[in-house]
């Protein structure tokens, strides 16, 4: 069965940081560009950061959280990971991982992905 996997969301104060994981299952990783994206309560799914196949040369971030986030990939453990330094309260949402199937549109639109994760929680509250 071919699924991905989020963890490592929580309740962190502002300021905070926490690390996302997103691993798979019934597929490697390596050949397949990831992108991480959030979705806060009565928004839209935004697309927060993305990696590229292979050796993850390319990465891509939304500006709301350039500077703060950090995604990388091991392959060898077939996960990709969300280092998210810097919490803000406006960083609140359930976190997904998906892998990129198409390029009919831009890094951070999710109509290009596929295999989504179920999806974990980050709230940064005081």
């Amino acid at each position: 069965q071919v699924q991905l996997v989020e963890s490592g969301g929580g309740l962190v104060q502002p300021g905070g940081s926490l690390r996302l994981s997103c691993a798979a299952s019934g597929f490697t990783l390596d050949y397949r560009a990831i992108g991480w994206f959030r979705q806060a309560p009565g928004k839209e799914r935004e697309g927060v950061s993305y990696i590229s196949s292979s050796d993850g040369r390319t990465t891509y971030y939304a500006d709301s959280v350039k500077g703060r986030f950090t995604i990388s990939r091991d392959n060898a453990k077939n996960t990709v990971y969300l280092q998210m330094n810097s919490l803000k309260p406006e960083d609140t949402a359930v976190y997904y991982c998906a892998t990129r199937v198409s390029r009919l549109s831009a890094w951070y639109r999710p109509v290009d992905y596929d295999h989504w994760g179920q999806g974990t929680q980050v709230t940064v509250s005081s």
